[in-house]
């Protein structure tokens, strides 16, 4: 039997029981003005209790909504012609708004994060964007499993990024992964609010050949904590 998109949907929200309660929100996309619906988890205290004993030191980080993530979401919706019709893949995908957004715009998505809960929540977040949802791939991009690189097979023509680089041991893996999978003469989407290691991956970036254009993004932001908050949004090409 074929599922409805309604079937499909109430699904998701079951297998999502364990992480609580949802609560829907509206987001605007500051500069193309786009007003999207996403449903996240209404108790994140609770999520980050669950994650205390995680030797990974897996935060929650997918379940809140970053500055970076609507940034990035919003240069999709500006830009449209970067992604459409081309195979795509977002690392940390989180609650799934830049994948939505990809999606509208035409892309073929690879949506890639550690969490299960956050992959569940991207696919039915991206259900309401865009009708229809991207393969998705549980992944630590730190130690990235051999399926992502047989699913990128001569390398993604977009890959898409936003707030990953929290660390300092974020820079090499990241830059390493995205010379395997971006695909030659592709592009790097990447979006973060100005951390030291993401200063120190733009220059290991350069020192190997990457180069581009970076904008920034202002807000205005939906949660109040993160006013203030200046996105830096970098298009990357690989040489």
């Amino acid at each position: 039997m074929v599922e409805t998109g309604d079937e499909a949907a109430a699904l998701l929200r079951e297998r999502l029981a364990l992480v609580g309660p949802l609560r829907e929100e509206m987001v605007r996309l500051p500069r193309s003005g786009c007003q999207i619906e996403i449903s996240r988890p209404g108790d994140t205290d609770a999520l980050l209790d669950q994650a205390a004993g995680d030797p990974e030191q897996h935060l929650p980080y997918w379940a809140e909504l970053w500055p970076s993530g609507i940034a990035l979401a919003d240069e999709i919706a500006l830009a449209p012609y970067l992604v459409a019709g081309r195979r795509v893949l977002e690392l940390g995908s989180g609650l799934g708004l830049t994948v939505g957004m990809a999606l509208v715009a035409g892309a073929v998505v690879v949506a890639a994060d550690y969490a299960p809960e956050a992959l569940l929540l991207c696919r039915l977040n991206a259900r309401r964007i865009a009708g229809r949802e991207p393969f998705v791939l549980g992944l630590n991009w730190r130690n990235p499993d051999p399926e992502l690189f047989a699913l990128a097979n001569d390398g993604f023509p977009v890959v898409l990024a936003a707030d990953v680089l929290y660390e300092s041991r974020d820079v090499a893996p990241l830059l390493e992964l995205v010379g395997q999978v971006v695909a030659p003469g592709g592009l790097l989407w990447l979006a973060e609010p100005g951390r030291p290691p993401a200063a120190r991956f733009l220059e290991a970036a350069a020192e190997q050949g990457w180069s581009g254009v970076s904008n920034d993004h202002v807000g205005p932001w939906p949660d109040e904590k993160d006013a203030g908050v200046v996105v830096h949004v970098h298009r990357l090409w690989r040489r």
